[in-house]
C-alpha cells in the first residue's frame, strides 16, 4: 500500500506537503502540487477515507433505508440519490427493511453505528404513533430525509412526497369525465399516508360531481399483482357493477385486469381500469394503463437538495411534486345501456 511518506520520499518533499498537495490547500505552490498529484496517481495511491473522516468528523456516507429493492418506485429515486452523492464525493448504504418495523429499526442503528453523516428513510407505516428509533434519531440530531409521507411518528423530519391527494382527484375525475359514475376504488394499506390520500382524491372528485361514495365500491386490495387477482375476483363475486377501477398502483390494475380479461371482459369496452405509478410494466400491459406518472427521479434530486440544507444547518421544508396523468388504451366511455 502506497503511504504519504512515500510520495514525499520520491517527490523530495515532506509528508505535511504532500497531505496539503493532496487537499489543495494554497500554501503549496500550484508546481509543487501538480507534481505530488501526479506522483500520487502513477504510484496507486488511495486516499483512507476513514483516516479523512476522522479529522474531519464525516464519514462521506450517507444511509438509505427502503422497504424492499424490488419496489418500482426505488430504483430511479435511487439512482439520483447515487449520482448527487458521486457528485459530492460521498457513497450510498442501502438497507432494506421488507416492512418490518423491528428490521426497520435494527437497519437504522447499523447506519448510527457506522455514522453516517445522514439518511435517507422510507418509513414503515404503522399505527402507533409513537416509535422509539425515531425518538432517538431526533434527539440525535441525526440529518433525516424520509422518502415519502410522514405519519405522527416520524413528522418532526422533512420529507419529499408525491401530492397523491391531487393525483387521486385527477383520476377519478378523468373517468368521470368519460362518463363514469360507479367508479370502484381498490385501496392500499390504509395506514400508510399516501394510501389514504389517493383515497381521499377519489372522495372529493366524487362529490365535486354530485356524487356520494359509496363504500361498496371501495375495497382493500393491498400493494400487488396478487393482491389485485384478488379484489377482482371479490368485484366479480359481489356483482358491484362498477363501469370503471381505480387502483392504488399499477400493481393491483394489472392483477384486477388480468382478472377481467380472463373472465371475457374487454377492457376498456366492458370496464375501464387505472393505474399508479407508470412503472414500467403499465406501458407494457397487453392493454397500456392509464396511470399516474410519479417523478421518480426528481423526488431523489429533492431529497438530496433538503439533506444538503439540513447539513448546512438551513432550515429544511418539505416538499411535494406534482403527479402527471397518463392517459393510455385502457380507460373509455362506458358501453351505452
Amino acid at each position: 500500500m502506497v503511504r504519504l511518506k512515500d510520495i514525499a520520499a520520491r517527490a523530495g518533499v515532506s509528508v505535511m506537503t504532500v497531505s496539503k498537495a493532496l487537499r489543495g490547500e494554497k500554501d503549496v505552490a500550484a508546481a509543487t502540487r501538480a507534481k505530488v498529484k501526479l506522483l500520487a496517481e502513477q504510484m496507486g495511491y488511495v486516499p483512507d477515507s476513514a483516516a479523512q473522516g476522522l479529522r474531519n468528523r464525516t464519514t462521506k456516507l450517507f444511509g438509505v433505508v427502503i422497504s424492499s429493492i424490488s419496489n418500482p418506485l426505488f430504483p430511479r429515486m435511487l439512482r439520483a440519490l447515487e449520482e448527487h452523492a458521486h457528485e459530492l464525493g460521498c457513497e450510498l448504504i442501502v438497507m432494506q427493511t421488507n416492512n418490518s418495523p423491528e428490521r426497520e429499526e435494527i437497519c437504522i442503528r447499523r447506519l448510527l453505528s457506522r455514522r453516517v453523516d445522514g439518511m435517507f428513510i422510507s418509513p414503515v407505516y404503522r399505527i402507533e404513533p409513537e416509535a422509539r428509533i425515531y425518538r432517538e434519531l431526533l434527539a440525535r440530531g441525526t440529518p433525516v430525509v424520509l422518502l415519502g409521507h410522514p405519519a405522527t411518528f416520524c413528522d418532526a423530519f422533512p420529507s419529499v412526497a408525491t401530492d397523491d391527494a391531487t393525483a387521486g382527484y385527477n383520476t377519478t375525475k378523468h373517468l368521470l369525465d368519460l362518463g363514469h359514475q360507479r367508479i370502484a376504488f381498490l385501496s392500499g394499506r390504509l395506514v400508510a399516508p399516501w394510501a389514504r390520500e389517493r383515497l381521499e382524491g377519489y372522495r372529493r372528485a366524487l362529490r365535486e360531481a354530485g356524487l356520494e361514495p359509496d363504500d361498496r365500491l371501495v375495497f382493500n386490495a393491498g400493494g400487488t399483482v396478487e393482491d389485485g387477482v384478488k379484489a377482482g375476483l371479490q368485484m366479480l363475486n359481489e356483482g358491484c357493477n362498477a363501469t370503471a377501477i381505480q387502483a392504488v398502483n399499477d400493481l393491483v390494475a394489472v392483477g384486477c385486469a388480468e382478472t377481467f380479461l380472463g373472465q371475457g371482459l374487454k377492457i376498456p369496452g366492458d370496464i375501464s381500469v387505472t393505474g399508479f405509478g407508470n412503472i414500467l410494466v403499465s406501458e407494457h400491459f397487453r392493454v397500456p394503463l392509464t396511470t399516474v406518472r410519479q417523478p421518480k427521479f426528481r423526488l431523489g434530486v429533492a431529497a438530496m437538495e433538503l439533506m444538503g440544507k439540513l447539513l448546512r444547518r438551513d432550515r429544511a421544508e418539505s416538499r411535494r411534486l406534482h403527479a402527471e396523468l397518463v392517459v393510455r388504451q385502457s380507460t373509455a366511455a362506458p358501453r351505452a345501456k
